[in-house]
Order: C-alpha cells, then structure tokens, then sequence
C-alpha cells in the first residue's frame, strides 16, 4: 500500500513538474502537425528542447498568402518585360470610388502587397538564420501557420525551407486555420477585430495606412529607403532562391550559373548607399518578386477560405518565442504591424553561442 502511494505520489509530482514548466500563455493551446496529422500542445512544444539542443522556437505566422491576384489583374494583362517600375505602378494604382468601402474592397491588393511579407519574410529568415539559431542552441523550431496542411506544405516548398514534412529536418510545420494559437499568445487582431459588419478587405486596407497595426509605414518605407545601419543579410539569400526559381525581377544579383551561389549583388553598386548595411529597394524588390511570382500565382493553393477570414485572420499578425528547457521565455516577439516582424540579428545578439 506504501508503495502504491508513493508511485501515485511520484506521478502527482511529475504532472505538477510537467505543467510548471509549460509555457503559459500556450497553456492547452494545439496546432496539427503537418507531417503526422497529430495535435501537438504547443505549451509543451516550446518547452521541451530537442536532445541536440537547450532552446525551443515557436513562430506563430499567418496564413500562407495574402495577395488578390484576381481583384489585381482584373481588366489589365500583365507582362513579364516591363520595367520594374512600370510594374510597381501597375499594382499600386488607385481607383476612384464613391465610397471607402468599394475603393478598400476594389483596392485591397495594395495592402496585401505589404502584408503577404509577413509569411513569406519570416520563412526566408527561418532559412538562411537556422545555422545561427543552432549555434544558440536553438535546435528545435516550429513554424505555425493559420492554412491547411497543403497550403503549409506549398509555401515551404516556395522559400525552399527545410521542414520535417520535405526534408525529414529543419522547421517543424504546424498548421492552425483560424489562428487560434497566435492570439492565445496576444499577437495583435488588426483595425477594428470585433466588427463583423467590416470587410475585412476594408479592415485591411485600414491597416495598411497603421490603424490597428501602428508600425506599418515605418516598415514599409524601410524597404524602399533603406538602413545604412542594421544589416539585413538574409534579402541578398531570398532574391537568390526567388532568381534561381525564374522569379521576376531577376535582374538584382548576378548568379553562378552552374551553383546558383551570387556573384554580384547590383544593390551594392548604387552610388554611395550601395555601401549601406541593407540599400535602398532591395528589400522593396523582394516584396515585389514575391508578390509577382508566389503571391499571384499560386493564390488558390494559398488563401485562406470563407473560415477562415470570419475568424479573422486576414488581419492578424504573429509573432514568436524562444523559451528554454525550463519553459522558461528568454525571448518574446509580436508583431506592431504589417511587415513588421521581428529582427533575427535582434535575436542573435540577445542570445550567445554556446560552448
């Protein structure tokens, strides 16, 4: 009888330990494993490290695309050799309506040109920083998006990221629809998230110009002006993936032809800002690769469904978190706003090398 109490003691014990060291605001929170179909409790998912490793990554992205493809190409044909700029203007163009709702509804690509970078940027800096984050100790990273499985599977494929679903390594895929796991974390909902009369075509649009999403101009600007003093090494390797894909614009670096590797980098040659840590346009023409050419192009394999925007993830943003063997956060990130996500040169230098 003593030993039947102290193993149902031991096991008493062992549930209290587990759960205190669960990461809170995660707490019986799941999202699907795309690889296995399985619920994974992601409280427990950043907690437990990998035996290679002390530190776990969750990355809570939204959905897989964001571009309108229709609504943008709608009554005009577009093709591949026009200028760049020419190009920027075509989806950038206003239409004048007799109200915001039909302008937002008739003009909402314009914000989705800067919101699908979300998904898109933070897998491309998933790709080229996880050497980074190995080195840190952060050798299990999971990346929840709010699609389904073949959407998930489709945008990993784009970036090239290596996944435990194509590669048998990397980023765990995670799949939760209806982002139910990004705002248990508290990622923010976006301009007027309870309105169920909005579009949420109008809500994004809104967003676009920070309501709701107040660091949004300043992250769009940035990719047009530049930074001469944070460098941004990962643009250089995505314009690579997207060149070496027959993405357009392909004119920005000078590729290898036989490995692919990038031999010059044109953004650099600008006179006297070609000299700065991330130049100007470059990461503007990312944005416009990937919009052109992953965006438009595969938006029925990408968009969310009717389910998905009424429950609102058109507008919400992500976010991330680093937690350490003991459940413990030791880095927390949520997104102010559309493109505006967190910096992994932050994020390497709050966290050092290990031994």
């Amino acid at each position: 009888m003593r030993i039947s109490n102290s193993l149902f003691t031991a096991a008493i014990l062992s549930v209290l330990n587990l759960t205190s060291n669960a990461y809170a605001p995660l707490l019986d929170v799941t999202a699907r494993s795309v690889k296995t179909s399985e619920d994974v409790d992601l409280s427990n998912f950043v907690s437990t490290p990998s035996s290679k490793g002390k530190k776990t990554m969750l990355v809570l992205a939204t959905y897989a695309a964001d571009f309108n493809a229709i609504e943008m190409l709608k009554g005009e044909s577009f093709k591949r050799e026009r200028e760049p700029s020419l190009c920027f203007l075509l989806h950038m163009r206003v239409c004048v309506c007799p109200s915001i709702s039909e302008f937002a509804n008739k003009n909402w690509y314009l914000a989705q040109y800067f919101l699908h970078a979300h998904n898109f940027t933070t897998a491309y800096r998933l790709r080229y920083y996880m050497p980074e984050l190995q080195k840190r100790g952060i050798t299990k990273i999971g990346l929840v998006l709010n699609c389904n499985a073949n959407s998930a599977k489709s945008l990993a494929d784009l970036v090239d990221l290596p996944c435990d679903v194509t590669e048998g390594y990397g980023v765990e895929l995670l799949v939760d629809p209806l982002g139910n796991a990004g705002r248990a974390f508290g990622v923010g909902t976006g301009w007027r998230p309870d309105d169920d009369e909005m579009s949420p075509y109008v809500k994004l649009f809104g967003m676009l110009f920070g309501l709701g999403a107040w660091a949004t101009l300043p992250a769009v600007i940035g990719g047009y002006i530049g930074n001469p003093f944070t460098p941004q090494p990962w643009i250089e390797d995505a314009m690579a993936v997207g060149q070496r894909k027959g993405r357009w614009p392909d004119s920005g670096l000078v590729l290898d032809e036989e490995t692919g590797s990038v031999l010059v980098n044109k953004f650099t040659e600008l006179p006297v800002v070609g000299e700065w840590e991330r130049r100007p346009l470059e990461l503007a023409t990312l944005r416009l690769q990937n919009m052109l050419d992953i965006s438009i192009k595969n938006w029925k394999e990408l968009a969310p469904g009717e389910e998905e925007l009424g429950a609102g993830v058109l507008t919400q943003l992500g976010g991330c978190v680093i937690c350490d063997e003991g459940g413990k956060a030791i880095y927390e990130w949520k997104d102010p706003g559309i493109c505006a996500v967190a910096n992994f040169e932050d994020i390497l230098k709050k966290i050092p090398t290990e031994a």
